[in-house]
């Protein structure tokens, strides 16, 4: 008798072993996985249905669950849409990407995937040395706002990041302790396919700026595409992918200083012919560089030649290099006080770019021009992000430390059309991208939110927007630029 109850006893602890172990398999399938993802889609697309009928461009439909106490009335519906036209340009808030995963992680930067414009990946990490900790990428669809499809954890900050346009599936990240690394998206694991810690050209600062290049390097041969970057070390960096990374500097970002003002450049008294001014003399004397290179805050390839490309500069300066010639500057533009956060080339004209940064301001460029053609100031806070919109040439947006600004040029080049201010004085907008299939715009910030807002009532592009730009830019023949500003001081903003 006790042999069987032992028996028995044996028999139905093997049994919730074997249960336990069905549990476990069937909860760590990969099928289970897909079909939790699809409900949960379903789920959240009922939610957000409204929102995102109208990022979509579509009509709203009524939820036939949803009882109505009277019916919809189309002609009052319309007359609604009537009234809100009144109000003029504006954004509406549709929703926003984050959650408990983000909270209080600063977003430093976003890019949409090449291939599949539904897929943001968002990169979260601090900007000050002092508050550094670890950082992540997420990849965000528009099917589930409120979870990521894929989260990538590193060690060091993300400050850099974007898609290959060759291989969708893979994602370039530069972190704040210069290190590149490559994801493979299409998979859930968290080590990097490819890293530069074992590099010897690593970076030695952050990286603020990471972009795939396609570059034909002879004539006949397919276009290769290599991953190029800048850095607070002074580089511009190219990295071909081979069976790891191999990598060459494009350029070193030498300082050239400032040059002394008009009144310092007569010659000493006495001084023998061609001698140096006596101040720049002195200035020269007292100024030594500590560093012989100027840090690279971002970097922009010309449209249509991907041998030329546009760095901004921690030294306010803005130069134009070529990939082919990496002794020298081709231009150099001057005109900001501060640093220069982003320099964007115009998707519809060339020649003409936008750049933003410490000092306060935007500045429209055009390359033949070594000043910048117009300045834009309209708050007292240093703009962090620009971003060119991809439907009309004179339309573009930026964010500063509080408030969103959308300008058109075609209105005025006064005042924004749009200026939506943050309700936490805590919080500090730093990113902006406007969207490629859609009329909406992304703002990430420093609480961990990336908010999507829908433009209204802007004005839709005519087949003269483009000329309207050319016009703008059209190179002064005095070479003077014009400021318009709707304050009246003018001074170099807060550090980054």
């Amino acid at each position: 008798g006790i042999n069987a109850e032992y028996g028995g006893q044996k028999a139905q602890e093997s049994s919730a072993e074997e249960e336990k172990r069905t549990a476990d398999a069937i909860l760590n399938s990969d099928s289970l996985r897909a079909n939790l993802c699809i409900m949960e889609r379903v789920v959240t697309r009922n939610i957000y249905q409204a929102k995102q009928a109208l990022y979509r461009g579509m009509t709203i439909l009524p939820d036939p669950d949803m009882p109505s106490e009277k019916p919809v009335n189309l002609q009052v519906s319309r007359m609604e849409e009537a009234d809100l036209s009144v109000l003029g340009p504006n954004v509406e808030r549709l929703w926003t990407y984050g959650g408990v995963l983000t909270k209080s992680h600063n977003i430093s930067c976003m890019t949409w995937n090449k291939k599949n414009p539904d897929i943001l990946a968002v990169g979260y990490g601090e900007y000050g040395f002092t508050n550094q900790k670890s950082g992540m990428a997420c990849c965000w669809s528009i099917k589930n706002p409120e979870y990521p499809e894929r989260v990538f954890k590193t060690t060091s900050g993300i400050t850099a990041l974007d898609f290959s346009r060759q291989n969708p599936n893979l994602l370039a990240v530069g972190m704040y302790n210069g290190t590149i690394a490559v994801y493979n998206v299409r998979s859930n694991c968290q080590i990097a396919i490819l890293d530069s810690n074992e590099t010897p050209s690593n970076h030695l600062g952050p990286v603020w700026e990471i972009k795939w290049i396609e570059r034909e390097y002879h004539a006949g041969e397919e276009r290769s595409e290599n991953i190029i970057t800048t850095s607070t070390d002074g580089k511009v960096t190219q990295w071909m992918i081979r069976k790891g990374f191999e990598s060459v500097d494009l350029m070193k970002l030498k300082r050239i200083g400032k040059k002394a003002r008009p009144e310092e450049q007569q010659p000493a008294e006495g001084a023998p012919p061609g001698a140096a001014p006596a101040e720049a003399q002195q200035k020269l004397r007292g100024e030594a560089f500590i560093s012989r290179f100027a840090g690279g805050l971002g970097f922009d390839y010309y449209p249509s030649n991907n041998n030329i490309y546009l760095v901004a500069t921690e030294e306010g300066f803005i130069h134009k290099c070529s990939c082919s010639y990496n002794e020298q500057y081709l231009q150099t533009y001057a005109g900001h006080t501060g640093p220069v956060y982003k320099v964007k080339w115009s998707p519809f004209v060339q020649d003409c770019f936008l750049t933003c940064g410490a000092d306060w301001t935007i500045r429209l460029w055009h390359s033949d021009l070594t000043k910048p053609v117009l300045t834009f100031v309209s708050s007292t806070k240093s703009v962090n992000d620009i971003c060119w919109s991809n439907v009309c040439a004179t339309v573009f947006g930026a964010v500063s430390d509080n408030r969103i600004e959308i300008w058109d040029l075609r209105t005025t080049n006064l005042d924004p059309v749009i200026i939506s201010s943050v309700s936490d004085p805590e919080t500090r907008l730093s990113t902006f991208l406007f969207t490629d299939n859609s009329n909406t715009l992304l703002v990430g910030d420093s609480s961990g939110l990336v908010t999507v807002y829908q433009l209204r009532n802007i004005l839709d592009p005519s087949h003269t927007h483009i000329q309207s730009l050319r016009d703008i830019v059209q190179p002064i023949p005095s070479g003077q630029s014009i400021s318009l500003s709707s304050t009246s001081v003018v001074s170099s903003g807060p550090e980054r």
